[in-house]
């Protein structure tokens, strides 16, 4: 045997033992004779770096160091679940799928576990990438760190697909958690708060071998890619298992939505048994047919729901009542709290939401007051403590003017939340639409953050988004923490966002009630920011989706002057204000005001480009057949009671060449 296949065994010897290790549990060779083996690779690898392998067991130890973690572009969007709290919740969501897709459903339960979501990329077997889950649609390449995972395979087993992306969740066992707050507290540091966000900052740790010494597990629940050979989610969970992923053996198939109540009753009580922190179950369509029939929402896929278990409730003293100022104007309440322990964090503040909320809970300052962290990042007072409520107590009294500018506030009728008229004079509202115009989803201006935008406001140097694309080198360097590097990314970041196409700088604009998807459908529709500023309330509420509520906003915004003017400033710093031809040239209005929809599995095209195709030719893709519905596009497998509903109401059945026919 010649060196280079003796390192080669050595490197599959150690990879099984790994597996059985890690994976498994089931340790097959002793810590020390592990060791021995692993320094006897390392010698030989350094000895002979021709025959290195980026994939090497060798490299699980780290010690390559990342000063900037690059954003990488997911190849499949990481969705984000819509949660639900009650069994009646589940109920209703079973009622609504059922509703859109045929036959019997089976679901396939899995633990939601509570650590760092990631996506990790192969590419015939061999580890290629590692990405956080970010926005979604981009997140933080963190290969060199996820290497140091142990239980996160480098070289996989059996047979697998030529490409996917595996989804899952890096998490710290308790056991590890402890361990590692114990020799911080030795040490004399501080420890760690809890397991989850201190996994979610291993991730981000610049020097890979610090990663190495955690004990981090990487558990996975989702296979994504093109012709993955897969049929169901419950089958890809063990095809996983056998490509060498750890994946949780809790995961259950029922045959109905009163197994999936069993699954969380059961687990409500047995989780804290598990060696993991869990919130909650997730409940997914087990097929993935069926799956695709049912598709996602602007942010959710319809197949899927997050069961979140009850919320940990703890009271607390409420000691201040402050109001801040949003982006809209909109005034949030916010209780100032004693620090307390909940759910793993140190909570300080609360959201009161808005005065009604205060006045129904009749919460006071000096009250205790009962704090629950539930589906919402910030925590919310649930009720107050009337038994202790201090004997000098008064009611609270909500505040009329703007606790910034100090301009008196409005409430508008059928609303909630009092505003702040003072729109261009309010220093938060300028500064939060600012932010909002910069965002990821928005302008993506890379180099400027939220805390630049608010020093460049206070500053004097800019007033409004228009005024980024006037800023100089020269302007920005004398900020506080600015570098000459610093400088020179803000300005290639704001030059760059020049070419983002319309549809996100409408977005970017802020106008009220016009988040992504409604930015999408104007931008669709009327195609230019001049078509869409000169329509009338009754044009836009013609659009599809678009309300009163939304129509009046859109309005009102171009009605007033100054928003105007700065729209015509970011025309002549030219910034995308209309679609692009290279996006008119593949759309047409040869399926106005028609409804489809489509159902099936297609040969031709992939049903999202059939329903691309529907909607750049102006059609509209509808989930459910009415008597609304125009035609039918079936494919194989389409259900026979769709059929069945589509004859009974006289809508036309059509096959995919047919509607590719119909477009030519």
């Amino acid at each position: 045997m010649n060196t280079q296949e003796y390192i080669e065994q050595l490197r599959a010897e150690l990879r099984e033992h790994n597996y059985n290790y890690y994976v498994l549990d089931n340790a097959t060779i002793s810590d020390y004779d592990f060791d021995i083996k692993l320094k006897e690779l390392q010698d030989l690898e350094k000895k002979h770096p021709k025959f290195d392998d980026p994939n090497s067991p060798t490299h699980r130890v780290g010690g390559e160091v990342t000063k900037n973690f690059n954003t990488v572009v997911h190849n499949h969007r990481m969705y984000s679940l819509d949660n639900s709290y009650s069994l009646e919740d589940l109920q209703d969501w079973e009622t609504r799928i059922r509703k859109m897709i045929d036959g019997d459903i089976e679901y396939t339960c899995e633990l939601k576990y509570d650590g760092a979501s990631i996506s990790i990329t192969y590419e015939d077997g061999v580890l290629m990438r590692a990405v956080t889950r970010g926005d979604g649609f981009q997140g933080d390449d963190v290969t060199t760190n996820i290497k140091t995972i142990k239980s996160v395979p480098l070289q996989l087993k059996g047979s697998y697909p030529p490409k996917f992306d595996i989804r899952g969740e890096i998490v710290l066992p308790f056991e590890g958690f402890i361990k590692m707050n114990e020799e911080r507290i030795e040490n004399g540091e501080e420890p760690y708060r809890n397991p989850r966000n201190t996994a979610s900052g291993s991730l981000k740790l610049q020097d890979s071998a610090e990663v190495a010494k955690r004990p981090l597990e990487c558990l996975l629940y989702n296979i994504t890619g093109e012709n993955l050979g897969i049929t169901t989610q419950f089958e890809s969970l063990n095809k996983a298992r056998e490509m060498g992923f750890k994946v949780p053996e809790a995961s259950k198939l029922v045959d109905s939505i009163e197994g999936v109540f069993e699954f969380i009753q059961y687990w409500d009580a047995a989780r804290h048994n598990l060696p993991y922190e869990t919130d909650g179950v997730v409940v997914k369509v087990n097929s993935l047919h069926q799956q695709d029939e049912l598709g996602y929402t602007s942010k959710a896929p319809r197949w899927a729901m997050a069961y979140k278990f009850k919320a940990e409730q703890v009271s607390t003293r409420l000691n201040e009542i402050t109001y801040q100022v949003g982006r809209t104007g909109a005034i949030t309440p916010v209780a100032n709290l004693e620090p307390v322990e909940l759910a793993g964090t140190t909570v300080k503040r609360a959201s009161l939401h808005n005065a009604d909320q205060i006045e129904k809970l009749d919460v006071r300052v000096g009250d205790e007051v009962f704090v629950e962290k539930g589906g919402e990042i910030i925590p919310k007072i649930i009720a107050v403590d009337l038994s202790q409520r201090p004997a000098n107590s008064e009611p609270t009294v909500y505040i009329t003017a703007c606790p910034v500018c100090e301009t008196p506030l409005v409430r508008i009728e059928g609303e909630a939340k009092h505003y702040c008229p003072n729109y261009n004079g309010c220093i938060p509202q300028v500064v939060g639409r600012i932010q909002h115009f910069i965002s990821r989803k928005a302008m993506d201006i890379e180099g400027l953050g939220g805390e630049t935008v608010a020093l460049l406001v206070n500053e004097g140097l800019i007033s409004n988004y228009s005024d980024l694309y006037t800023l100089k080198k020269e302007d920005v360097l004398p900020l506080e923490r600015m570098a000459e590097k610093s400088a020179d990314n803000l300005i290639q970041g704001i030059l760059a966002s020049k070419a983002i196409p319309f549809e996100r700088v409408l977005f970017a604009l802020g106008i009220r009630f016009v988040g992504e998807t409604v930015a999408k459908k104007l931008a669709k529709h009327y195609k230019s920011i001049d078509a869409i500023a000169s329509a009338t309330i009754e044009d836009l509420e013609k659009v599809d989706e678009i309300g009163v509520k939304i129509a009046e906003s859109v309005v009102a915004f171009f009605a007033t002057e100054i928003n105007r003017s700065i729209i015509e400033k970011l025309r002549v710093h030219g910034v995308q204000l209309e679609v692009s031809a290279e996006m008119l040239a593949n759309q047409t209005n040869k399926l106005e005001g028609k409804s489809f929809v489509v159902s099936g599995v297609f040969v031709e095209i992939s049903r999202a480009e059939l329903k691309k195709r529907i909607e750049d030719n102006g059609g509209k893709n509808v989930s459910s057949i009415s008597s609304k519905t125009d035609y039918v596009v079936a494919g194989d497998k389409m259900g026979p009671s769709k059929k069945e509903k589509a004859d009974k109401l006289g809508i036309p059945v059509i096959s995919e060449l047919e509607f590719l026919a119909m477009l030519n």
